[in-house]
């Protein structure tokens, strides 16, 4: 099939790779502008974007899709469907009606459940037991198209950077499957019930939040691993924890129990294993310990 890809994280690579490894015609491929990032803020281009120029396909970073002259320049490259994994713009109607069978989406979540922004770490954060991906038909509404394919996976414990590689690839298989025969996969309407909106990760939610069950106070720490990093703060430095273990140790939210950084909640407390100083690498709590003492009875913000 002759096939526009529009995907800008790593979440996305995979879909793009399995695409091009199936010898589909990948026409172009839609990213998000190069941004500044890094100490010497330099322009980077998106994961998709190197992936694309490493295999050779003509990339293209437009800041809108609504403007005349780039739908019509879509609209041009007489497309069989377009591909959209984790893009980062709204498709207006002019785009989703111009390939022969429309645009389909690799969604992060086990739809209705969780359309938006965040699913993989809103499905965490709520202690859901699984998530999965739906190649979706792609409509006007916010992840409200049809499903045409479904994969599952327990949540477990989980990070959501687990999650985000496991479901990239899931989805990556799903899409080539779909395209193989799409008269195999009628689509089926999503059902009323059971919406749910992943509101995207704002990065004061990080702060980790002791007043919670110890539960709550774990999923947020792998809901936010690896971004933007659960974390505390003490003596003025910022503390992510990357992992931490649920214990039944009690006190006030937010006590250090002992000298080796139990911490209590609302109700239990969790024992960070990996945490993280800026500017430093992953370590384990002991060895953070050993040069930055944090001891019983101290109160964390």
């Amino acid at each position: 099939m002759r096939i526009a890809f529009m995907g800008t994280p790593d979440f996305a690579v995979p879909t793009l790779e399995a695409l091009a490894a199936a010898g589909h015609d990948i026409a172009a491929v839609y990213t998000q502008p190069p941004r500044r990032a890094g100490r010497g803020k330099t322009l980077q281009p998106s994961p998709v974007h190197r992936r694309a120029d490493a295999l050779g396909l003509e990339v293209r970073h437009p800041l809108t899709l609504r403007d005349a002259g780039e739908q019509a320049a879509f609209a041009a490259l007489g497309l069989d469907v377009a591909v959209a994994a984790a893009y980062g713009l709204l498709l207006p109607v002019p785009i989703l009606e111009a390939p022969r069978l429309g645009c389909m989406n690799v969604h992060g979540s086990l739809l209705p459940r969780w359309r938006g922004a965040a699913p993989v770490q809103r499905s965490i954060l709520a202690g859901d037991a699984e998530t999965g991906v739906i190649i979706m038909q792609m409509e006007k509404g916010l992840d409200t198209g049809p499903m045409l394919l479904e994969g599952r996976t327990p949540i477990d414990g989980k990070t959501a950077g687990d999650l985000f590689a496991e479901l990239a690839d899931l989805g990556a298989g799903l899409m080539v499957r779909v395209l193989a025969d799409p008269s195999a996969y009628p689509p089926r309407p999503q059902p009323e019930d059971g919406v749910t909106y992943a509101a995207k990760i704002e990065k004061a939610e990080a702060r980790l939040d002791f007043s919670h069950d110890a539960a709550q106070v774990e999923r947020q720490v792998r809901a936010f691993n690896p971004a933007p990093g659960a974390f505390f703060e003490h003596g003025g430095e910022r503390i992510q924890i990357l992992s931490a273990t649920i214990e039944e140790g009690s006190g006030a939210p937010a006590t250090v129990l002992d000298d080796s950084l139990a911490i209590a909640c609302g109700m239990g407390s969790i024992r960070p294993d990996i945490v993280k100083r800026a500017g430093r690498g992953a370590m384990a709590t002991a060895e953070l310990l050993r040069g930055f003492s944090i001891p019983a009875g101290t109160v964390l913000s």
